[in-house]
């Protein structure tokens, strides 16, 4: 009796994971207008929530059962943030504003492949480098890196834009995913 109490656990433990880790990428592919991806999974991820709601519901008298599936659903939660992590789809745009005007930062950047826009920008204690960088979501730590190796003191900001229109980097991503490597 108690392996069987131990089995269903498991199971319900690690249905609920999935489900989860399933529902939040559908979430961020639908946020990214990926439709018919996101669709797809949605199709399992039902299948999924069914299997796992369904074995709770028809043991309700074991309390174990239903602290396994919230204990699964709260870790599905982590591990579909995890795996969004590593698939990093999408862009992001970095502010930077920079002291370090007798540096070429922009220079240094765009031989590393970053898309960078750059002008003179005057702060309170006088002028700056301002730049706007686009580069994949996946390199975006490497470029913090790159910022802060070169200008420790560099004020950094970044957001995720939800168009993007134009431009040469656009066009020639593919290309210059390749100095990134």
């Amino acid at each position: 009796m108690l392996e069987n109490s131990f089995v269903m656990v498991t199971i319900i433990l690690v249905i609920n994971i999935v489900y989860v880790s399933f529902f939040t990428i559908r979430m961020i592919l639908t946020l990214k207008g990926q439709r018919y991806l996101a669709a797809c999974i949605s199709m399992i991820e039902v299948v999924i929530y069914v299997l796992g709601l369904g074995l709770v519901l028809n043991n309700l008298n074991e309390i174990q059962n239903l602290i396994a599936y919230a204990v699964g659903y709260g870790i599905g939660v982590i591990v579909g943030m995890k795996i969004e992590e590593k698939l990093a789809l999408g862009y992001i745009t970095v502010n930077v504003i920079s002291t370090e005007s007798d540096k070429d930062l922009p220079k240094l950047l765009r031989d590393k492949g970053y898309g960078v826009t750059d002008w003179q920008a005057h702060g309170l204690e006088g002028n700056r480098m301002a730049m706007q960088i686009l580069t994949p979501r996946k390199y975006e730590l490497k470029l913090y890196e790159t910022i802060k190796t070169i200008d420790p003191k560099a004020f950094i900001i970044s957001y995720e834009p939800k168009t993007i229109h134009g431009g040469f980097w656009v066009k020639s991503v593919k290309e210059r995913g390749k100095l990134f490597k």
